[in-house]
């Protein structure tokens, strides 16, 4: 399904609060088998959204780049490690992370929202959204950072609360 981030923006600022509250919650007191409950959902918010058609993460997030992704893309442009770090990334201090320089990615096609490095694209791309991560409550941080800008992530919150997945109930 196509994504319209206009409107995807306007649900964000109006459930944002909700949406990070019922995540810290679920977090705090995850349900029994919420790592199968999240690969169900994972598989119906695919068939609603169509990353293509957004590309907001590409757009707006940066991810890292492993010193592993930093080689493997670099050799892919046929550049030396340094040619690619100077032209493109930028280091971190705080984090020690190498970043991109700027947004939207340099390697998002503007025309097509496809990704020009794909096949060999950070690992912290290939796995972005990170919905069905075993261990999810350990993921409960990057989903509350990513609802506001990814579809998907959204769509797996709405669906969660839809569906009635509630906290554990702490014992007495």
């Amino acid at each position: 399904m196509q994504v319209n981030l206009r409107s995807f923006k306007q649900k964000v600022r109006h459930n944002t609060k909700a949406f990070t509250k019922y995540l810290g919650s679920i977090a705090k007191n995850p349900p029994k088998g919420l790592d199968n409950m999240a690969s169900k959902i994972d598989e119906q918010v695919w068939k609603e959204i169509d990353c293509l058609s957004c590309a907001n993460c590409c757009k707006s997030m940066t991810p890292t780049f492993t010193k592993t992704d930093v080689k493997r893309i670099s050799n892919h442009l046929e550049m030396s490690v340094k040619e690619f770090t100077e032209k493109w990334l930028v280091y971190e201090e705080e984090d020690k992370d190498w970043i991109n320089k700027k947004q939207p990615c340099q390697f998002l096609s503007k025309e097509t929202n496809m990704c020009s490095i794909y096949e060999v694209r950070p690992l912290d791309c290939a796995g972005f959204p990170h919905l069905k991560k075993r261990k999810m409550p350990e993921y409960m941080h990057w989903h509350q950072q990513n609802i506001n800008y990814c579809p998907a992530t959204y769509k797996m919150v709405e669906k969660m609360m839809e569906q009635g997945i509630k906290p554990e109930k702490k014992s007495k």
